[in-house]
């Protein structure tokens, strides 16, 4: 069993969204069950428990995301506290949130784990972290078994999701980033500066090259709002079989990244056992030195997006259909077994310490 300390003057009960997530689980109200602790987060108490003791611990956890603390003025106090552990020679872990994380102060013994960011630009010490979600498979189709579609030479391409064309909207987008980042550079706002693209538009474009294509067969509903601007629980409800619906009947699924440089999507086509065309942003993938990421998705550099139909039919004939559904298979257990927040942490940590 791993210990977990934190320190409980840094923690704040009411800002439960801004909690670092291996302790979302342990931090619960009055009753709730380990049975539900696995069922949920993929994680018992007898792979983790929490100690009141810095000494004894095996991990220590700042509690809240480096953007909690920009926004609170407890960036002082925080690097206080990291710099009191350095002699007991042991890593500090904590997180950045949302889509472009905030400026983080360069600390020794420190780990941060962040979706966003560009990994060629980062330090050694910042990590990717998968997007948690909850079992579609379980959560939509009330089901724990994969079903398989039926093998066509053609390689059948689904995505949905917000998408849009319009050469206005690239020039707002665009404004809005350059916005973004003359505020990072003045420190005018805690984020961090975001690369200078309209992602509606790149997606877009991506789509098309595919949908020029006669060699493959897309299947995609593209919106003009996020979720097709839905706003009442029935029309969420909808979208979102719309959305598991296109990723269960295909083998395929584009996954580019949104604001963030990276996808949540990504992380919804491998619970669901289907095939991801990873366009690759310099994106920070999680567990880079235990998952060979190539062997389950269609790998396609940014620069390689011209070749995109040379790219998913060398996969895809490459493989017979009995082995398309094994990397079917393998990427529903990867997600179950790696990238579940129980899954993530415990290869994470068994690895590390």
């Amino acid at each position: 069993m791993i210990k977990i300390y934190f320190p409980h003057k840094l923690y704040n009960s009411k800002f439960r969204g801004q909690l670092f997530p291996l302790l979302k689980p342990f931090l619960k109200g009055e009753g709730f069950s380990d049975k539900e602790r696995l069922a949920i987060y993929h994680v018992s108490d007898k792979d983790f428990s929490l100690t009141n003791s810095l000494q004894s611990a095996d991990i220590i956890i700042l509690p809240m995301s480096w953007n909690y603390y920009k926004q609170h003025n407890q960036i002082q106090n925080t690097i206080d506290f990291v710099n009191e552990t350095k002699r007991l020679n042991k890593k500090v872990y904590s997180f950045t949130s949302g889509d472009f994380g905030v400026k983080i102060p360069d600390l020794a013994n420190l780990i941060v784990f962040r979706q966003s960011g560009k990994r060629s630009k980062l330090p050694a010490n910042h990590i990717g972290i998968p997007s948690f979600i909850s079992d579609p498979l379980k959560d939509i189709y009330q089901t724990q078994e994969l079903s398989f579609n039926t093998y066509t030479t053609q390689p059948v391409i689904g995505f949905c999701g917000h998408t849009n064309s319009s050469k206005l909207k690239r020039i707002k987008e665009n404004s809005k980033n350059v916005l973004h980042n003359t505020k990072s550079f003045f420190n005018l706002h805690d984020h961090a500066p975001t690369t200078l693209q309209s992602t509606t538009y790149f997606r877009s474009k991506v789509l098309t090259k595919i949908k020029a294509s006669k060699r493959l067969e897309d299947r995609f509903i593209e919106r003009k709002k996020y979720r097709a601007g839905a706003t009442s629980p029935e029309e969420r409800q909808k979208t979102t079989l719309e959305f598991y619906d296109n990723i269960k009947n295909t083998d395929y699924t584009v996954c580019v990244r949104g604001a963030g440089n990276f996808s949540v999507r990504f992380y919804e086509t491998l619970a669901m056992g289907r095939i991801p065309v990873f366009i690759n942003t310099d994106c920070l993938l999680p567990l880079e030195d235990t998952i060979d990421w190539k062997k389950h998705v269609v790998w396609v550099e940014e620069n390689e997006i011209k070749d995109i139909e040379k790219i998913v039919l060398h996969f895809h004939n490459s493989h017979t259909f009995e082995e398309l559904k094994k990397i079917q298979q393998s990427n529903r257990k990867l997600w179950e077994e790696q990238l579940t927040l129980g899954g993530f942490f415990k290869t994470y940590v068994k690895k590390n310490t």
